[in-house]
């Protein structure tokens, strides 16, 4: 390659997706993460690519809809690339409804999905279902969206890294930056942010737990309920998660808190009652003031860029971020929704 250097620090879903984009416009790109591959929250195990409800749409909504429309086509030129699967599939969701209320006020959704997602993807009240899979519905129907997808995180991780490699780039744990650097290190980046920023807080951290249970069933829509994430993969397991936890004691490990979460999936998806538990994991996931994803260069830092803050959405919206990044950086045009920038959490 000829084009121009790029450095980006973190192998992260957004560190790594950049980093690819970059390379197939021609940039020299080296990703370097003393950690290693997916070591903060992008390595965890859910992968519910999903999207947010098709009403009070805003920027956040329009981008996130954006990037979830070019996921097919991203993973299959990653997995191409690579030679490796990423576990991607748009496989839907199913959502169970409460009451007579939550089924008018999602078949208003739908005809707001028919107008908002373009024709490309529908929501859909449907009778519940009885089929070993689904959940039971109180009022007798459910959620059906077209829209959500799957990836195994770890694995897709895996494929944007060999991918890079192939295409000529390098993924270190450490080195020199050569060119621009774009800063995507999680919640350290961001407490890095608000050091150099004299202490101002542009965000945090959130713990999540989640587990990893033994089913093979590759080809069931994931399920949403009570904020509950249950997602098949094509490897013969399914993810539960995920809590969301202010405060903890230790980061890095599970506790009761997770066991209250694999008995309510139980009890929302039968199929899972004996299901066993292969795996849990716990880890921190950066959090913005603003929720949004953090865009953009680094004030008062020529040449730095970040890009940060994907709370429970960053491989949703990696696709478009990857995208917008490598625009700004390499080629000087600045696409970013207004929520989405720097100053948006300081």
């Amino acid at each position: 390659m000829s084009g121009p250097d790029l450095t980006v620090r973190g192998a992260g879903i957004f560190g790594l997706s950049i980093a690819f984009a970059a390379m197939r416009r021609g940039a020299r790109v080296q990703v370097i993460d003393p950690h290693g591959i997916g070591a903060g929250a992008s390595g965890g195990i859910v992968g519910a690519l999903a999207p947010h409800v098709p009403e009070a749409w805003n920027d956040k909504k329009a981008f996130q809809l954006d990037s979830l429309l070019m996921a097919e086509a991203w993973w299959a030129a990653v997995a191409d690339a690579s030679g490796k699967a990423t576990g991607y599939a748009r496989t839907g969701r199913l959502q169970p409804l409460a009451d007579a209320d939550a089924v008018a006020r999602a078949r208003e959704r739908a005809g707001q999905a028919d107008v908002l997602w373009q024709g490309r993807a529908d929501w859909r009240v449907v009778p519940a279902l009885d089929d070993g899979w689904a959940p039971h519905a109180p009022s007798g129907f459910l959620v059906r969206d077209t829209l959500s997808a799957r990836i195994h995180p770890r694995h897709a991780l895996a494929a944007l890294a060999e991918a890079i490699r192939v295409g000529g780039g390098r993924v270190l744990p450490d080195g020199e930056a050569r060119g621009p650097v774009i800063h995507a290190t999680g919640p350290a980046g961001l407490d890095a942010l608000s050091g150099a920023l004299g202490g101002r807080a542009v965000g945090g951290s959130v713990k999540g737990q989640a587990a990893l249970l033994d089913l093979s069933c590759p080809g069931a829509p994931q399920i949403f309920a009570d904020g509950l994430h249950i997602v098949p993969h094509a490897d013969g397991t399914v993810a539960i998660g995920s809590t969301s936890e202010r405060t903890w004691d230790d980061s890095a490990s599970t506790d009761a808190g997770l066991d209250v979460l694999i008995a309510r999936a139980r009890a929302v998806c039968p199929a899972l009652a004996t299901a066993p538990v292969r795996e849990r994991w716990a880890g921190l996931r950066a959090r913005t003031r603003s929720r949004a994803p953090m865009l953009g260069a680094w004030p008062g830092r020529h040449g730095h860029f970040i890009a940060n803050g994907g709370f429970k959405i960053g491989f949703g919206m990696a696709p478009k971020i990857a995208g917008v990044m490598a625009d700004l950086v390499l080629e000087g045009r600045d696409a970013i929704p207004d929520g989405f920038r720097v100053e948006a959490s300081l």
